[in-house]
């Protein structure tokens, strides 16, 4: 399997808050996707910790109770089990997600914007 280009695999992407898997490592996904807007609702997972890894451009990230700060390009964070939290973003960036593959896309938090796992891993383009 040759490398995988992830700056490449976060812009080809055409659709903004709609993961796509790209990998997998043991029981975990590895997932791009593209941000723009504050489309995302306040949402958690209960028994599941979240990795966020900026590609490309800057997140706002929100975690209830808590005071917002900016992530850039090279920034990583951890969202342990359970915290409620949301992302936006004023212009377009690319992140990395890695997620046990039972992470449901926004937790038990239903929007227009939910997908399923069988979406996340459908080519993507």
């Amino acid at each position: 399997m040759p490398a995988i280009k992830l700056l490449d695999r976060a812009t080809a992407l055409t659709a903004y808050f709609s993961p796509k898997v790209i990998g997998e490592v043991n029981d975990v996904y590895v997932k791009v996707a593209k941000i723009k807007g504050d489309e995302i609702p306040w949402h958690n997972h209960p028994g599941e910790d979240e990795l966020f890894y900026i590609v490309d451009g800057s997140l706002l990230f929100e975690i209830q109770g808590q005071e917002p700060f900016t992530m850039g390009a090279g920034d990583l964070y951890i969202v342990k089990r359970g915290v409620n939290h949301r992302v936006s973003s004023t212009e377009e960036c690319s992140i990395l997600l890695v997620e046990n593959k039972s992470t449901a896309h926004l937790g038990d938090t239903e929007s227009e914007i939910t997908r399923s796992v069988e979406e996340q891993l459908e080519e993507y383009g």
